[in-house]
């Protein structure tokens, strides 16, 4: 079983011709709200897309922006541990999603910023801890060690990226990031094999949009071409990948194969609009694996 525990989010979301830039004015077309933020979303990616039974420990406030986050868990059969906070708006995500499928989102957090150390549910039962950056580190910090002292697999999406204290390091067995957010654990700039040397983590594994994956542990490089698609909105592609990613591993598939598995979950949700609407199931993972070749996009 799997325990993601992390942020959860009620998306506003516009589709423009292009991203704003700073003090630009676009006129926007199409607007609808959807169930996200990044915990939240790796959640129903585990169950929906991975097939895997996993519960996610939120923190939501109490109000209407709350109500189709929890039904949207529920419906993907993810179990919720649910942490009401009375005084602080459920979390909201403010969303352009450009004519080329690019993003660029505003987070604010609300609620998820009270997620607290005490609130970790008993690990009894769960094999890996998922979590993310979008609740406060010092929880993360503390989720992260409670399960290491159960010997539960770590793995941490870092994401938002920013710089990582030695000790949460110490503590990760899976850390998946983005080509940005490598180098900001690492802090340098550099390739990514320069940025990984110095990142003391068992398993590093970085997504490189749709041209794939690579992942390092035990000193060896695997790699994992990406598939060709057609995208619409690319919102929720990252945490898909690292849902069925962990739900792969959950299930002890080999590392090449749950990367492929992964880069064909987070491929279709490219090919849909919305965050969670956008996760594929398990089954049509699959049927995009047997009809689909790898093929490494120009």
């Amino acid at each position: 079983m799997i325990l993601v525990a992390g942020s959860a989010n009620l998306d506003f979301v516009v589709r423009a011709p292009h991203i704003p830039a700073p003090g630009e004015t676009v006129l926007g077309g199409e607007f609808r709200t959807f169930p996200g933020g990044k915990g939240a979303n790796q959640a129903i990616a585990c169950a929906r897309a991975g097939n895997m039974s996993t519960t996610m420990l939120l923190a939501l406030g109490d109000d209407a922006f709350a109500v189709p986050i929890e039904q949207s868990l529920q419906s993907a059969g993810v179990r919720t541990h649910v942490i009401r906070v009375a005084e602080q708006a459920t979390g909201t995500a403010f969303i352009v999603v450009s004519d080329d499928a690019e993003n660029a989102i505003t987070v604010a957090p609300g609620a998820n910023n009270a997620l607290r150390a005490a609130h970790l549910p008993p690990l009894s039962g769960f094999t890996h801890l998922l979590l993310q950056l979008e609740t406060p580190l010092e929880t993360v910090v503390a989720y992260a060690r409670a399960a290491r002292s159960r010997g539960v697999k770590v793995v941490l999406n870092a994401a938002p990226a920013r710089s990582l204290p030695h000790d949460l390091l110490s503590l990760l067995d899976v850390l998946v990031v983005n080509e940005g957010e490598l180098a900001s654990v690492a802090g340098r700039q550099g390739t990514i094999a320069q940025c990984l040397e110095r990142v003391d983590v068992p398993c590093v594994v970085v997504t490189l949009g749709s041209e794939g994956c690579c992942a390092r542990t035990a000193g060896e490089v695997t790699t994992a071409q990406g598939f060709k698609v057609e995208p619409i909105d690319t919102t929720a592609a990252g945490d898909t990948f690292c849902g069925v990613l962990v739900a792969g591993l959950a299930k002890n598939l080999d590392l090449r194969e749950a990367l492929r598995q992964a880069n064909a979950a987070g491929a279709l949700a490219c090919t849909r609009r919305g965050a969670q609407e956008s996760i594929p199931t398990h089954a049509e993972v699959q049927a995009f694996l047997r009809n689909s070749s790898m093929t490494r996009t120009p």
